[in-house]
């Protein structure tokens, strides 16, 4: 999608839905979170911190939905397989079952053992920590989305935490090889993802793309690329998205999955011969066959997220339930549903009313997509994930999904500086094509000029008629293909800057902000 209709979208649903009302609708939500947890709480001891971090953990749910599920959708909306309302209401739906099917009993509230919560013996200093650190890694997604940054939204969590941990207690309690493990996801994710991606791209290319008859590649090659995404996204989705529902090893996952792509792959293949036998020889044709893959993704991504990232949002809030409700500090704190609600209703909130920013940045603004590049940076998305997490290797999915928009746009930077030869080809072929038409036109203006009324010179004509309307198909083609070659755009590097920078500060300054709000809190409650 390029950012002129991207531009004219926002400006429509501005105008119906201007700041305002946005802002209106966001604070209605959270005093619906204040209202229900001040009535179904009042007469619990202690439950002003548990009234302000449900909202808190509200506002972080909003945010989590409006910068983080872009990477789900963003790139199936910037390749226009889907619209903006379409890909809002598709993950609306699926990231709130994600969170309330498989969002799981029990949520390790202390993100990845970022520090010890045994060393924080006063129950109130560890909610007033547990507080700071929900509302400083909202903050920070506030702040990333105003300018159009996709952020990891578990690092802003466990920057918060960290944080929020250190002004309690001290340095002492952090978890260094965690952080040593994040600090490595910060390279690591990224460029799997973009390898990924630009592997999967390049394969499309060259078996499609690159082919003299696309629409007979293409036959062949989809259903398998079509399996391999149901292979993919079914192995994804048993080992991240429903693990709480059921639990199975990699191999067990993997073998359920192929079952399952076998049976997609004899189900597809008929449906895009079919489809095919309707379409031009060309690109645009070929794009078409990839839709319906890549709005299950986005469905699909969608749920995996809102199953594993909701903790982001509702770990802390949890935490602090847990505390107030027991008296005590734990690692593990069991979810009602209330707070689980708090975060399936939150995400769906924060996407449909802030969401499109993010949704433009990912799609559009980056590089342009395409439905073939959108398929590989889904790919990217979820099979990165698997053999990250199958190495141990620590990866963020918001990383690896721009990763993966990063490697598509900087491959066809590569390819067209190395592409030359292709080029010429495509010239040469367009000129032998024209001049082989022109004289054919030259031949047909003589016969028609003798005046000879045989039934031969009569059939000449006729066959040069329907050689030249066949001749000017295929030149028609070429010039379409040396356009298409030619109008090239890629990575935009000032995407690229802001993107990283944000990405690197992202644990620093959640962890200085959440240590300032700690220290705040602190004063308040020890001068009341």
């Amino acid at each position: 999608m390029d950012i002129k209709t991207l531009n004219k979208i926002e400006k429509a649903r501005d105008k119906t839905l201007p700041g305002f009302a946005k802002l209106s609708l966001a604070l209605l939500f959270i005093v619906v979170v204040f209202l229900w947890s001040y009535t179904s709480h009042g007469n619990v001891p202690n439950n002003t911190f548990l009234i302000i971090g449900a909202i808190f953990g509200a506002y972080m749910a909003m945010n989590i939905g409006a910068n983080d599920v872009a990477n789900n959708v963003g790139p199936a909306v910037g390749s226009k397989a889907i619209t903006l309302g379409g890909a809002i209401l598709i993950a609306a739906i699926f990231e709130a079952l994600g969170a309330f099917i498989a969002g799981g009993d029990v949520v390790n509230t202390i993100k990845g053992g970022i520090i010890d919560p045994s060393m924080i013996t006063n129950p109130d200093v560890f909610i007033w920590a547990m507080t700071a650190a929900l509302l400083a890694g909202a903050l920070w997604l506030n702040f990333a989305t105003s300018i159009g940054a996709p952020v990891s939204t578990t690092h802003s969590i466990i920057g918060g935490v960290m944080g929020g941990g250190v002004a309690a207690v001290g340095f002492a309690l952090v978890n260094w090889d965690t952080i040593g493990k994040i600090v490595m996801s910060w390279i690591v994710s990224p460029i799997l993802g973009a390898l990924v991606a630009a592997g999967f791209l390049y394969f499309i290319k060259k078996q499609i793309l690159y082919k003299e008859d696309l629409l007979e590649a293409a036959k062949k090659i989809v259903p398998y690329l079509i399996a391999i995404m149901a292979w993919a996204f079914s192995t994804y989705l048993i080992l991240k998205g429903l693990k709480v529902l059921i639990k199975l090893d990699f191999i067990s996952a993997s073998i359920i999955g192929f079952l399952i792509a076998i049976g997609i792959y004899f189900l597809v293949k008929p449906l895009i011969i079919k489809a095919a036998n309707n379409l031009s020889n060309d690109r645009a044709s070929v794009n078409k066959l990839f839709n319906i893959p890549l709005i299950f993704s986005a469905a699909l991504l969608s749920f995996a997220h809102g199953a594993n990232d909701v903790a982001n949002a509702i770990g802390p809030l949890a935490a602090i339930n847990d505390a107030i409700m027991n008296s005590g500090i734990s690692t593990k704190a069991q979810i009602p549903l209330w707070v689980m609600a708090v975060g399936a209703f939150g995400l769906v909130v924060g996407l449909a009313l802030y969401g499109p920013k993010l949704i433009k940045t990912v799609g559009s603004e980056i590089t342009e997509l395409d439905q073939m590049r959108a398929y590989s940076i889904a790919m990217a998305a979820s099979l990165t994930v698997i053999v990250a997490s199958q190495l141990g290797l620590p990866v963020s999915s918001t990383h690896i999904a721009i990763g993966g928009v990063f490697g598509v746009g900087f491959l066809r930077e590569y390819l067209d500086s190395n592409e030359k030869n292709y080029m010429q080809d495509i010239r040469k072929k367009f000129k032998k094509h024209k001049k082989e038409l022109d004289s054919m036109q030259e031949e047909l203006e003589k016969l028609e000029s003798i005046k000879d009324k045989s039934k031969a010179n009569y059939m000449k004509i006729v066959e040069l008629y329907k050689k030249i309307d066949d001749r000017e198909d295929i030149v028609k083609q070429d010039r379409k293909d040396v356009k298409d070659a030619k109008s090239t755009k890629y990575v935009k590097r000032d995407a690229v800057k802001k993107i990283v920078a944000a990405w690197i500060i992202t644990v620093p300054a959640t962890a200085i902000l959440a240590a300032a709000i700690f220290f705040m809190i602190k004063g308040i409650m020890i001068q009341a």
